[in-house]
């Protein structure tokens, strides 16, 4: 039996790669990414489904990444762009760690997983895709989901469509409000 596997945003992924290795920006001393997708996406609260945001309030926003470790990997980030958590007021962190438990609460009672990763990439050697803007990750973990496809065939396997997943956390979200 032959079958086929499609990862579609695999290829966008792929694509954006060469991008993302920027020069520094002078403002900062930081790497700049070629766009900031989360100040493009803060400024814009009309396309918030289209960009997959599934939940904003007046400090920042909860979206679902569209290149996902698993099934229901979210980004926290706040409307002001900042390269690290040191530069924000304690007030802002506050807010930002707000997010982030909102967020990793939404994911244990919506999907239910056996763990779950929450960290934060800062700078370009640690990993930040836009190390200009500080960013977590909430990703949901279950027994078995790393196996050879993501080792071997740098493939992950997401069980669920995008805007599916963020259609639930919409709801969700709006719930606990």
């Amino acid at each position: 039996m032959h079958s086929n596997l499609w990862a579609p945003w695999r290829m966008a992924y792929l694509r954006d790669l060469e991008a993302r290795s920027a020069p520094l920006a002078p403002d900062r001393g930081v790497e700049k990414s070629p766009a900031n997708f989360f100040a493009s996406y803060w400024a814009a609260p009309a396309e918030d489904e289209r960009n997959l945001v599934v939940h904003r309030n007046a400090h920042g926003m909860i979206l679902l990444n569209r290149f996902p470790y698993a099934n229901g990997h979210l980004l926290v980030a706040l409307g002001d762009a900042r390269p690290t958590l040191s530069q924000y007021s304690a007030d802002q962190r506050r807010e930002f760690w707000a997010l982030v438990d909102l967020a990793a609460a939404t994911v244990e009672s919506l999907l239910r997983p056996q763990g779950m990763n929450i960290g934060l990439n800062v700078g370009r050697a640690a990993g930040a895709g836009v190390p200009e803007h500080v960013h977590a990750h909430v990703v949901p973990r279950w027994a078995g989901d790393t196996n050879f496809m993501c080792v071997i065939g740098e493939v992950r396997l997401i069980p669920e469509d995008l805007e599916a997943t963020a259609r639930s956390f919409r709801s969700a979200f709006s719930r606990s409000a």
